[in-house]
């Protein structure tokens, strides 16, 4: 890692950054399948293990898909800071 990089100022930055996109990826996602997949007749509906297909993808699956998401991005992007006390200097 660059000596720039070690700036903990500038990783929470990007991983707030991150954490923001995932946000917003799962407001779309849930957005897309609960809006985009919901009819007015609950007569037309498709079911998935017993839920209507918009709310299994919106919520369930969606869930699953952001947790999965979650774990990798903070397993392989986010960076393990200490909590010393000690002083940084800001570039």
């Amino acid at each position: 890692m660059k000596e720039q990089d070690k700036n903990p100022i500038k990783i929470a930055n990007r991983e707030a950054l991150i954490g923001v996109i995932l946000v917003v990826f799962h407001f779309i996602w849930w957005f897309a399948f609960a809006y985009g997949l919901g009819k007015k007749e609950p007569a037309e509906y498709q079911y998935i293990l017993g839920f209507p297909a918009w709310f299994f993808y919106s919520c369930i699956a969606g869930i699953i898909i952001m947790s999965i998401l979650v774990f990798i991005i903070v397993k392989f992007f986010f960076t393990d800071l200490p909590f010393d006390d000690e002083e940084f200097e800001q570039s």
